[in-house]
């Protein structure tokens, strides 16, 4: 699917128009010299995809809570270590 790039001039001389093809469920893409600055979605777009990202991502407390707690034994690694720089 190819998403339409604006300039960010021409997004702010059109941005009625940029905001309504938004709405119409076709991301666009805004440009500042020439590479992708930002993309403009649909509010209802942009709220499944944080609910998606809500739902996929474990919290910090649940990475945490899901480590092994059988007091295993790990196996070193053999190598050298690094020097800090101090």
């Amino acid at each position: 699917m190819h998403q339409p790039k604006w300039s960010v001039q021409d997004a702010k001389s059109h941005f009625s128009s940029l905001v309504d093809a938004a709405r119409q469920g076709e991301p666009q893409t805004v440009t500042k010299h020439g590479k992708p600055a930002v993309v403009v979605v649909d509010a209802q777009e942009f709220e499944r995809l944080r609910q998606i990202e809500k739902a996929s991502a474990p919290s910090f407390t649940e990475l945490l809570l899901a480590m092994p707690k059988d007091d295993g034994e790990f196996d070193r690694l053999v190598g050298d270590l690094r020097d800090p720089g101090f």
